[in-house]
């Protein structure tokens, strides 16, 4: 679907009755190969086109989305999503994105797209030269197997104040799950990239010979009796810790009241010297794109600068709600309205790497793996079942598990030291982070 016809659908929207309309297409193919034990295990394909319309009758709203986009479907569609809106309840804060915050063209070039489109051949190369990087490290006796895959997107939006526009990306992705051990002293440890560039991604027998190293390190982990004691979460999850902030600052949680940071705008939530910078622009990011899902021009912002949190994030409906303006965070799918989400986020590095923060800390825990959590979203309580290496003197003393860590993210985030150890991963990245003291459940 070309993006004249995208806007041929919002006009036959407004022809059939329509105040105003949206119409977004999404555009996928995939490919992508599994193997165990040196076989190959799966294949898997997929193509998929689909169209989305939203459209407003006065306060009343209705979104239908289909994969069929020939000419006598789209008028169904069309027909469907007028018909709806007319008997949908009315909500006073559902409306297109304001027309001066629609962003306008050209828009930047962020890079996102690879020519390299590997065959089924070659990623079962790869995947396979994963698996056996991972089968080689010493005290690896199984494997959950090794997979690779690319992947071609497409989406575009048109609306009826005259927005259109369009942004396409590729993905590469390479993970492997090995097992060490045997019998109940199993244990399993995996490892996985994603990159919009091939040439971007790490080895094949990088990824594998991590994934064994995490098994193994797992290896005759022992309980520990419950504890008060520093805690340091790995780079390669620290990011799960900060997950619960960006809930707690989405337009839709503060707009309902069930924050426990709905009375801190503008104030020190972090300490100082912290920082959460959001980069919608960054080249190649897993999460770029030169727009939102509205249409709203996106920017390079601090959601915590010095410590100090300086944003709600913010869609059009949640804006209206506030009575603030949107802060181009707008993200949804082809059927509903939208929700609020972030864009490579990436919170600043401290002064000491891993080691110099458990010399720091003394004795505690370093969390590597977290399940499970749990979050009371109106007073920010929160807890996680997680699994790790107890330290002594700053040293590793051996692998612990069926821990429980518990706090409250207020306290936790206003004593939270970064580390020095930035690795970037994904869309979302952080160094290793430690807090200096927290309840830790064990047998």
């Amino acid at each position: 679907m070309d993006d004249n016809l995208l806007n041929d659908v919002v006009s036959a929207a407004l022809k059939a009755g329509a105040d105003a309309a949206e119409a977004v297409f999404a555009e996928r193919q995939s490919l992508s190969v599994s193997v165990r034990l040196g076989e190959l295990e799966e294949v898997e394909r997929e193509e998929a086109r689909d169209l989305g319309l939203r459209v407003f009758i006065g306060q009343r709203s209705a979104t239908v989305s289909g994969s069929d986009i020939s000419s006598p479907a789209r008028a169904r569609l069309i027909e469907r999503a007028v018909a709806m809106a007319r008997l949908a309840p009315e909500d006073p804060y559902a409306s297109l994105a304001p027309r001066d915050r629609l962003a306008t063209g050209p828009f930047p070039d962020l890079d996102l797209v690879d020519a390299y489109e590997p065959s089924a051949e070659a990623l079962e190369a790869t995947a396979r030269a994963t698996e056996e990087a991972a089968r080689a490290v010493a005290g690896v006796t199984n494997s959950d197997g090794g997979s690779a895959s690319w992947s071609s997107a497409r989406w575009s939006l048109a609306t009826s104040d005259g927005f259109l526009g369009s942004h396409a990306a590729t993905g590469h992705s390479l993970s492997c799950s090995a097992i060490a051990g045997e019998g109940a002293g199993m244990e399993r440890g995996g490892e996985g990239r994603s990159a919009r560039h091939f040439a971007d991604l790490p080895g094949a027998e990088a990824i594998g010979a991590e994934a064994g190293r995490q098994a193994v390190a797992r290896l005759n982990a022992r309980k520990i009796a419950s504890t008060t004691a520093p805690v340091i979460f790995e780079n390669r999850l620290a990011m799960s810790l900060i997950g619960p902030l960006l809930g707690a600052i989405s337009g839709p949680s503060i707009a309902r009241g069930s924050s426990f940071l709905k009375d801190k705008l503008g104030q020190a939530v972090f300490a100082k010297g912290v920082s959460l910078i959001e980069d919608p622009h960054r080249v190649r990011g897993l999460g770029s794109a030169p727009f939102d899902d509205e249409g709203v021009d996106t920017q390079r912002r601090a959601l915590i600068d010095d410590g100090v949190l300086t944003t709600w994030l913010l869609n059009t409906s949640s804006a209206r709600q506030l009575g603030l303006a949107t802060t181009g965070h707008a993200s949804r799918g082809l059927a509903g309205p939208s929700g609020v989400s972030t864009a490579n986020l990436t919170l600043s590095t401290g002064e000491r790497d891993l080691a110099g923060m458990m010399a720091d800390a003394g004795t505690g825990l370093l969390v590597t793996s977290m399940f499970g959590p749990s979050l009371n979203g109106n007073t920010g309580d929160w807890s996680v079942g997680c699994s790790g290496l107890w330290f002594e003197n700053g040293e590793i003393t051996g692998p612990v598990t069926e821990i429980t860590v518990a706090g409250n993210l207020i306290d936790i985030y206003a004593r939270l030291v970064p580390g020095s150890d930035l690795v970037f991963r994904g869309a979302n990245n952080a160094p290793s982070l430690l807090v200096d003291g927290l309840a830790i459940a064990g047998k």
